[in-house]
């Protein structure tokens, strides 16, 4: 069921919200938008025949919480975070969000597309990480927490060296 267009538009600037969060390096405050039981999930995407899933069930890259969410960002902050030394520059593009109503009225589901470029130091090199999100929102005083997001890349094989960004 389609959600109200209020509600869309709130979904909206969540989402372009926390994409400036995280391309400024605010990961302090892009914590504070997680729900306490939040898990952050992006599943292997494999290459099948026969049209059967093209996404793990049972592999993942990552499963998170908000906790190792929480240890990830206060490395970041030491200088232990080798693969975020130098710092990547990022700039994510979100597109085509469409966000369900769900039973619960204090929650929505959001899928939305994604791009992100990466670049480091003074190389040439680029990355381009491209694919969906699926996120369950949850209202909370007033506004909205991600409370789960699962991330299908485009990508089979990625070919970025190292996943220390957040999707």
């Amino acid at each position: 069921m389609q959600a109200s267009p209020e509600v869309e538009r709130q979904v909206e600037k969540f989402l372009y919200r926390e994409a400036e969060l995280l391309d400024s390096r605010q990961f302090d405050q892009w914590l504070e938008s997680l729900a306490e039981d939040m898990t952050y999930e992006m599943p292997l995407r494999v290459t099948c025949e026969g049209g059967r899933s093209d996404v793990s069930s049972k592999t993942a890259h990552f499963l998170e919480n908000r906790r190792t969410l929480e240890l990830r960002v206060k490395r970041l902050k030491t200088d232990y975070a080798w693969a975020e030394n130098p710092p990547s520059r990022t700039r994510r593009f979100v597109s085509n969000v469409r966000v369900e109503a769900t039973a619960n009225l204090n929650e929505v589901i959001a899928h939305s597309y994604f791009l992100i470029y990466r670049s480091r130091g003074s190389s040439t090199d680029i990355d381009l990480i491209s694919g969906e999100r699926v996120d369950l929102l949850r209202g909370a005083e007033g506004d909205w927490k991600l409370a789960k997001r699962t991330i299908i890349v485009d990508q089979a094989v990625l070919g970025t060296q190292n996943l220390a960004i957040f999707l």
